[in-house]
């Protein structure tokens, strides 16, 4: 599973005219299953969100989760993540999981982290999204449950 994770003082998502998702400071995250993921991966992954310190402390460290800042996770499905462009110039996506595997992996990264205590906001899975965001820094980190970054 990947994760682009950006710290943000307000992001939301729109399918069409309707706004599906929306938050004021916290996280946006994109989040890509693989074929192979499991529970274990979606466990980890929201962990790992949940409990990120990329929000400053008083002394302007980075030292604080969104946990600790009372803030919201923005949950964005994104199965390009998983696009490799290694060869030619149109990306394969075969190890990109399909559903139900990929719903069901998404929706447990959510729950997951909304069990730790931060409220969860989605996009809608498969759908033609617009996201919209202001990337509070810019912060942007990387996570992949295979450790491969």
């Amino acid at each position: 599973m990947r994760a682009v994770v950006q710290r943000v003082s307000r992001a939301q998502v729109r399918v069409g005219e309707r706004v599906t998702g929306t938050i004021e400071r916290g996280l946006a995250v994109l989040l890509g299953v693989h074929v192979e993921d499991t529970p274990d991966d979606a466990r980890y992954l929201a962990e790992k969100i949940a409990h990120l310190r990329i929000f400053t402390d008083d002394a302007g460290l980075m030292n604080r989760s969104v946990v600790d800042e009372g803030g919201a996770v923005l949950l964005v499905s994104q199965f390009t993540l998983y696009g490799d462009a290694r060869k030619g110039r149109r990306p394969s996506f075969i190890t990109a999981a399909r559903e139900p595997l990929a719903r069901d992996l998404y929706e447990r990264v959510g729950r997951e982290i909304a069990a730790i205590g931060p409220r969860v906001a989605y996009g809608e899975f498969g759908a033609d999204m617009d996201v919209e965001l202001v990337n509070d820094g810019p912060v942007t980190i990387l996570l992949d449950s295979a450790r491969a970054f």
